[in-house]
């Protein structure tokens, strides 16, 4: 009786001084989109073959985006913009790899004002940027919604003379990510 008290007392203390698992929350499928208003013509695309993970652990984010996968209502938009601007055969993924700035409760049901800093990837371009956005938590899932610009210049995105009228040079991004645990 006294050795299966120990027993438990020793897995009960292992269970205390041991790491918890790292909780990981993974979205396949993400939509992200895009929006460029100018005199002349509206672009506008969307891609919904985004991935993304958190770490509620330690608030590490990342998003990857298949450059390629943006949808144009015109083909010929599409082709321009993956041959000419983007170049999404020599640069596939646009990325961010931050961590979430705020502490949140990732286990407490709410909707949260967050705001993550990291590297963004565009166009082979490093550039350390703040994303705002608004996390909700519940169910064991969590929702990430947010909006923010970038501008073409930051980017080395190069927009021909010719079409120069056609394309703003702040882009309007958004993103809907829904996340799920991640089953190991």
């Amino acid at each position: 009786m006294v050795k299966k008290l120990f027993i438990i007392a020793f897995f009960c203390f292992l269970g205390n001084v041991l790491p918890a698992q790292t909780q990981l929350f993974t979205a396949k499928n993400s939509e992200v989109d895009f929006f460029s208003k100018t005199p002349i013509e509206d672009i506008k695309a969307l891609n919904t073959k985004s991935s993304s993970i958190i770490n509620t652990d330690n608030g590490e984010i990342v998003v990857k985006i298949p450059v390629n996968q943006f949808q144009f209502s015109n083909k010929l938009m599409q082709q321009h913009f993956n041959e000419n601007y983007l170049e999404s055969e020599k640069y596939p993924h646009a990325t961010f790899k931050g961590k979430i700035n705020e502490a949140i409760n990732f286990t407490k049901a709410g909707t949260y004002d967050v705001s993550a800093t990291g590297i963004l990837n565009i166009h082979g371009v490093n550039k350390e940027k703040t994303i705002k956005g608004k996390l909700t938590v519940g169910d064991g899932i969590l929702n990430l919604n947010s909006k923010f610009d970038v501008l073409l210049v930051d980017y080395k995105i190069d927009i021909p003379k010719l079409v120069f009228k056609k394309i703003a040079e702040q882009i309007a991004v958004s993103a809907r990510i829904n996340y799920i645990p991640n089953k190991k």
